[in-house]
């Protein structure tokens, strides 16, 4: 599912990490990630130090393409939200965009309720940031964008005095 690069700014990326902690403190839940369709943690906030974020991510990711194709198969286009609930932890998967899941893992100090209610919220957050994101024109000859920037590198360096 290989798809554009996103390339995201410090705002960008600031405006992802706030939904995320919003949403967790709304929400009560222990973690949040952001997944992309080809399986990349682009973001992560919460108690994420004892999880595989990176393995948990492409799981998530083959998840989402599997949950997909079923939906096709019964007419849908997309299941929007996936639900795993084990003994102690659960995980609320939601999708962003066609290319982006929002993942919300939490325990039982907080409900399925609030952590649907605060992540679709969220989604909605991330959507608008990562559509502006991914309308940016991107220069179609990057070599050249980067020579043009070295090149004025060099001369701001040899001409300063």
């Amino acid at each position: 599912m290989a798809n554009q690069p996103l390339i995201l700014t410090k705002t960008e990326i600031t405006q992802i990490h706030r939904a995320l902690l919003q949403m967790l403190k709304q929400s009560e839940a222990k973690c949040a990630m952001l997944v992309d369709a080809d399986g990349k943690c682009l973001a992560k906030k919460g108690f994420t130090a004892n999880i595989d974020t990176d393995a948990l991510a492409a799981l998530i990711a083959g998840s989402f393409s599997s949950t997909r194709a079923m939906a096709q198969l019964v007419g849908e286009t997309d299941f929007s939200v996936l639900f795993h609930q084990g003994e102690r932890d659960h995980i609320h998967n939601i999708l962003v965009d066609n290319n982006t899941i929002l993942t919300v893992i939490f325990d039982d100090r907080t409900t399925i309720g609030m952590v649907r209610l605060y992540s679709k919220e969220s989604a909605k957050a991330l959507k608008e940031t990562l559509t502006a994101a991914k309308q940016k024109k991107m220069p179609t000859d990057r070599k050249a964008v980067v020579e043009k920037d070295v090149e004025e590198q060099l001369d701001n360096l040899f001409d300063e005095k």
